[in-house]
């Protein structure tokens, strides 16, 4: 029941394409559409990026830098055309204790082994674990970060005293900021009624950005976060002493910053191939992220990963091709280096919009409506996910969702484990399995048999059961070992040529029959030491 809610959410921002072709054709009309798609990005990057420099402690040209780099390589080489990637709020949390502790160098040489970490998970694959990500923990992912983008933007209605403290706006100042706020998301709203031609986010802030500027409006402003002047970043390498204690320090932060990039990255990836009716390129998607935080560490930025906030932006806009991505983090440059005057006038309430637009369009809404609907488990693991989500980070939320459903999932399949019991003409007892034997259902396994009181021949038949694990072969050996201590025979049939390899003691016990299956059991046999090991 949750996969038509993924695809009723996808097909919000199809923009009217149901059926889209593996390659679109670089028309006039399609290069205008991803130009203006990676203008309107570029514009909502800018204030993203200076906010989480901010939050790591750290110069906005670096977390600029870094939306450049990132946005940049990620777009040429990623596994994902049309998903943005740059700085963001899950890494920068993680970096302002190391920032604070041993300053922006350390920063980017940790920068530099999370990318050298992302380019050996894609090189071994390891992103195509991430298909086990299951719908809820998906849609609590969604919900959660939607959540996390709306509450980011409430600091933009905070001002600051004449003494440097944080209030929150009153009066005239936070009715004219609400006042546009909703004017920037009417605009957004209505545009594509009446006209596609420039993309609704892109409208939206022009026009709010026109009046403002025109009838000078006094409201908080992009350069009131701080000057995104600056030059081409130049190369360096990180001034950290090569030895093990640097290595000691920056290693746990590598591998964390590495895990949550990737894990946002690559469930960014699936959301926007849900969106843009594209799949795989996980592994592709791990490498560009890799080089491009390897990169971006030597050229001074903070880092970075795929940012669904952007994404979404950029799909809504109608980009679906690497080259929204492409001109997005060109013109970001291109505002660094020429434009950041004109940038710095953008009245935040624009940008407060937008985002406020992608958070309604983020948020799975149905999902509210089938909470009741679908099992209980997949409703507490979408709430789960959505509370860690906010309260502590994207990571542990995904980690935390895959281990309760697969618990849960582990728990349903052990109370399957049963048996239909006849005795055939001969007086033998048979017991038909039913339900797979892995870890979890070998003690109702053993709780099926009575060697005690069974007929002198016993009867096992494996044909509608699986047995999947060693804790499997195990309890079928102690259930040979109890018939023996009775000196009762046991017969075991329907089980597969491996296990009847692995089986030490009731192999001998086995019936080959024509039509036994042929599964593989998770589990390998160690002829010299005669034990059973896990793959």
């Amino acid at each position: 029941m949750i996969k038509p809610t993924m695809a009723a959410f996808a097909e919000r921002f199809k923009s009217g394409e149901k059926n889209q072709p593996k390659k679109i054709p670089f028309t006039p009309n399609r290069i205008k559409i991803e130009l203006l798609a990676g203008l309107t990005v570029a514009l909502a990057l800018v204030p993203e990026a200076v906010a989480f420099s901010f939050v790591a402690g750290v110069h906005p040209l670096v977390g600029l830098y870094a939306a450049f780099i990132v946005g940049l390589i990620t777009a040429i080489i990623g596994g994902r055309p049309g998903m943005i990637s740059g700085a963001t709020g899950a890494l920068a949390v993680v970096m302002v204790a190391l920032v604070a502790q041993h300053g922006v160098e350390y920063l980017f040489a940790t920068v530099v082994l999370m990318g050298i970490m992302q380019i050996l998970a894609g090189v071994f694959h390891l992103g195509k674990f991430i298909r086990l990500v299951p719908h809820p923990v998906m849609l609590g992912f969604v919900n959660g970060l939607a959540i996390v983008i709306f509450l980011a933007q409430l600091s933009q209605f905070k001002t600051r005293t004449p003494d440097g403290a944080e209030v929150w706006m009153s009066g005239m100042p936070l009715y004219i900021m609400l006042g546009l706020v909703v004017l920037t998301m009417l605009i957004i709203w209505l545009m594509p009624k009446i006209t596609k031609f420039i993309p609704a986010p892109l409208a939206g802030i022009g026009i709010v950005a026109f009046i403002v500027i025109f009838f000078g409006i006094d409201v908080p402003r992009v350069g009131d976060l701080a000057s995104i002047k600056g030059g081409l970043p130049q190369f360096s390498i990180p001034m950290v002493d090569l030895n093990l204690e640097t290595l000691k320090i920056i290693f746990p932060y590598a591998v964390i910053l590495a895990a949550i990039g990737l894990i946002e990255s690559l469930l960014t990836l699936n959301l926007v191939g849900e969106i843009t009716g594209r799949r795989s390129g996980a592994s592709k998607e791990c490498v560009a992220q890799g080089v491009a935080n390897t990169v971006t560490g030597f050229f001074g930025g903070m880092g970075g990963c795929a940012m669904i906030g952007q994404s979404m932006i950029n799909v809504k806009s109608g980009g679906r091709t690497r080259l929204s991505g492409i001109s997005a983090a060109l013109f970001l440059l291109v505002f660094i280096l020429f434009a950041s005057g004109l940038i710095e006038q953008i009245p935040l309430a624009a940008l407060v919009g937008v985002m406020f637009m992608v958070v309604i369009g983020t948020f799975a809404w149905r999902s509210l409506v089938i909470l009741r609907k679908i099992p209980l488990i997949d409703a507490l693991v979408i709430l789960l996910v959505t509370v860690v989500t906010v309260e502590h980070d994207l990571a542990v939320a995904v980690v935390v969702g895959v281990i309760v459903s697969a618990l849960a999932y582990a728990w349903s399949n052990a109370k399957r484990i049963h048996a239909h019991i006849e005795t055939n003409k001969k007086g033998a007892k048979i017991y038909k399995i039913q339900g797979p034997l892995f870890f979890g259902s070998v003690e109702g396994f053993s709780e099926i048999f009575h060697p005690e009181t069974d007929p002198e021949l016993v009867i096992v038949d494996f044909i509608n059961s699986r047995v999947a694990d060693q804790s499997a072969l195990q309890a079928i050996e102690d259930l040979a070992k109890k018939y023996k201590k009775q000196d009762k025979v046991l017969q075991l049939r329907h089980l597969t040529q491996d296990c009847h390899r692995l089986l030490k003691r009731a192999g001998q016990l086995m019936v080959d029959s024509d039509d036994d299956p042929e599964y593989q059991v998770a589990a390998d046999y160690s002829v010299k030491t005669g034990t059973l090991g896990g793959h």
